[in-house]
């Protein structure tokens, strides 16, 4: 995943500036879904929803489809390096339950940084002999390696990250199709059977799961005010990029299914996608996916570190926390440091399958937001506002759903869920009680 915001003004809408084709916004949506997610919550899909692992990631597509359709009317009303944060304001005005939105926004950073970071040490270590077992003091240096290079990188030269996602994406992308392409020959459609798949409430809980390997589509909205002929290019490039994902996805999940069993799966979740690619490529298979997922799991951590110090600066800067997130540490934003160590912490601590259910459980509450904010900016487009309302009704269903499996199965991370989100919201209302002098009046990014 990749956040990147601008201190550039809006072009204004005349084209000037204008840089970004239709297949550039279609590749920026592609490389933030594409990114270190799919191969961190592959195998917890699979083992929770079995053959219908590719109907839970069509279900968790379509949630995404729909609230993508509320992106694209925001991004074209009110284009702005903002994205999500100014589209929340814009519809509902700068107050404590949108502040609290924008923070539950930053510890979705939070979460994804601790799901990348897992999964990073969980590939990174086989590629040591033992470095898989659980409780393992490699895997949690591993982790902890993932987390703390890229955040010497974002001090040392933050710009480096955008420079390298280009060449990272290709590579992802690439590095999936392989597998999809050299393992459908082979795999087993048996596996895929109806017999195979578990109770219906079990495979919408899977989607949910992982609804987080969709969440990236929304850096397109942070180019909204680079993208040629918005008004045409910005619902094309979410249409596209959303298809193109929700294809790759299904196809990629049938070829985990149908080359591994229950119990191969259910032995090597935290790593499937590669254990999937040796039954058709051999231990060079193996090898290469899983430096694969190193490099794109690294990446993504580099990426949402970079995304997350300028989100919180954004945030303090609209009077929504302490200024004291305006100033600069070693040269960053001190939110930075603060998604750093508490994702490193939530990394360590939590598996992965806990993880991903706490970063798919914000973001489909932010998600259920943006849809409200379309909804409510729509004015008289009866159709706009049905789509936009289907999508708010998914994704709070979606999100209910996930919570009552994972209150059941996760509890530990269901606390843990409940004090960042708690911490995040009390930090705001104390703030704002603390030094309310009434409505902020003028909504900017930077």
């Amino acid at each position: 995943m990749k956040r990147t915001t601008s201190a550039r003004r809006s072009t204004g809408g005349h084209g000037e500036g204008r840089s970004v084709t239709l297949l550039g916004a279609t590749a920026i949506g592609i490389g933030g879904m594409v990114g270190g997610g799919i191969f961190a919550v592959l195998g917890v899909a699979a083992t929770q929803a079995r053959g219908a692992t590719p109907i839970a990631f069509g279900i968790a597509g379509m949630i995404a489809a729909l609230t993508a359709y509320s992106y694209a009317k925001l991004s074209v009303r009110y284009p702005s390096a903002g994205g999500t944060v100014t589209f929340i304001d814009k519809a509902f005005g700068v107050g404590e339950v949108t502040g609290s939105l924008n923070i539950v926004l930053w510890t979705g950073y939070i979460a994804t940084t601790a799901l990348y970071g897992a999964a990073f040490g969980h590939y990174a270590a086989t590629l040591f002999p033992g470095g898989t077992n659980p409780g393992h003091l490699l895997l949690r240096g591993l982790i902890l390696i993932g987390v703390l290079i890229p955040w010497l990188i974002n001090l040392a030269n933050a710009g480096l990250v955008a420079r390298s996602e280009t060449m990272v994406v290709v590579v992802k992308v690439s590095i999936l199709l392989l597998v999809i392409a050299a393992g459908m020959p082979s795999m087993s459609t048996d596996s895929l059977a109806r017999s195979n798949w578990p109770s219906s409430f079990s495979i919408l809980a899977a989607g949910m799961l992982i609804f987080v390997a969709y969440e990236g589509f929304e850096l397109i909205a942070n180019a909204s005010e680079d993208i040629t002929d918005p008004r045409k290019n910005l619902p094309r490039a979410y249409a596209l990029s959303i298809g193109i994902v929700i294809a790759l996805y299904v196809l990629i999940s049938m070829v985990v299914v149908g080359s591994l069993s229950p119990q191969e799966i259910a032995k090597a979740a935290d790593f499937a996608l590669a254990e999937a690619a040796s039954t058709s490529l051999g231990q060079a298979g193996f090898t290469l996916v899983a430096l694969s997922a190193v490099l794109a799991t690294f990446s993504a951590i580099n990426a949402t570190l970079y995304g997350s110090a300028r989100l919180s600066f954004t945030i303090a800067s609209e009077g929504q926390l302490p200024k004291t997130l305006e100033r600069r540490t070693w040269n960053q934003p001190i939110g930075l440091h603060i998604t750093a160590v508490a994702g490193l912490i939530v990394a360590i601590a939590l598996p992965l399958a806990g993880i991903s259910s706490i970063a798919s459980a914000i973001f489909l509450a932010v998600f259920a937001a943006v849809n409200a904010a379309a909804f409510h900016t729509h004015g008289g487009s009866i159709f706009q506002r049905f789509i936009s309302g289907t999508g708010l009704i998914g994704c709070v269903a979606s999100l209910a759903v996930l919570l009552s499996q994972s209150m059941t199965e996760r509890p530990t991370a269901m606390i843990a869920l409940a004090i960042l989100v708690g911490a995040a919201l009390t930090l705001e209302h104390v703030y704002l009680k603390k030094s309310r002098t009434g409505p902020i009046a003028n909504v900017h990014t930077t």
